[in-house]
């Protein structure tokens, strides 16, 4: 499954801002897959935390062999030490069987999260251990496929718009006047800025100073809480 837009949030897109437009039309359309069960989805964003994308993919393999579903009451079941064997952190076993227990007992509903607007959603998700602000932004992109989301502390984003609108660097004042600017399609605007971050317009450099030792940072698939 892949997050769903229409032709409606591109043309908006490109009516309000033609640099981004002629970006989409080179492009053309961007599918990234989405997760929809919100309790796997913060497993998986958990899971995935200060690790390669091909060794996360390969944990999260392991864990649907293994348990089948990945759902509160088949982590509850599980000891540390089986988790654990699955090639995650104890720290990561704790954040995820914490995340359990509070939705088992009905401390923590997910449902509930649907519910709720994107501000208040991010709040609630930030209560759960390993959750960070970067992280509950991803969820509610890549799980709830919310429609406004452009996350400022994702570095591929601002790699992106360093490279489209040619900044040497953005500060939060330029990045909040685009995130004005694309709402409420955001999120749409995210998939777009990612591929241009990712090397999608092979003549697009990113202008930022060379710096050797900043090589790594937050992404749009990873970033460390």
């Amino acid at each position: 499954m892949f997050f769903t837009y229409s032709q409606q949030e591109l043309d908006y897109l490109k009516s309000k801002d033609k640099t981004l437009g002629k970006i989409i039309e080179k492009i053309g359309l961007v599918q990234r897959e989405v997760q929809p069960d919100l309790f796997s989805a913060v497993v998986f964003s958990i899971i995935g935390q200060q690790i390669s994308t091909k060794a996360h993919l390969t944990i999260w393999q392991r864990f649907k062999q293994n348990l089948g579903t990945v759902d509160a009451f088949t982590i509850n079941q599980q000891t540390c030490e089986q988790l654990q064997a699955l090639g995650i952190s104890y720290r990561k076993v704790s954040y995820i069987k914490d995340f359990a227990a509070k939705v088992v007992s009905g401390e923590f509903s997910v449902e509930k999260i649907q519910e709720l607007e994107d501000k208040e959603a991010i709040e609630a998700l930030i209560t759960l251990k390993g959750i960070g602000v970067w992280t509950a932004e991803m969820i509610l992109l890549f799980c709830l496929q919310r429609k406004d989301i452009l996350s400022f502390d994702d570095l591929a984003i601002q790699r992106g718009l360093r490279m489209i609108y040619r900044h040497r660097k953005l500060t939060k004042e330029q990045f909040l006047r685009y995130k004005k600017r694309y709402s409420p399609y955001g999120s749409v605007a995210s998939l777009y800025i990612w591929a241009v971050a990712g090397g999608a317009i092979a003549e697009l450099s990113d202008p930022a100073p060379k710096n050797k030792k900043a090589t790594k940072g937050k992404t749009d698939a990873k970033k460390a809480k």
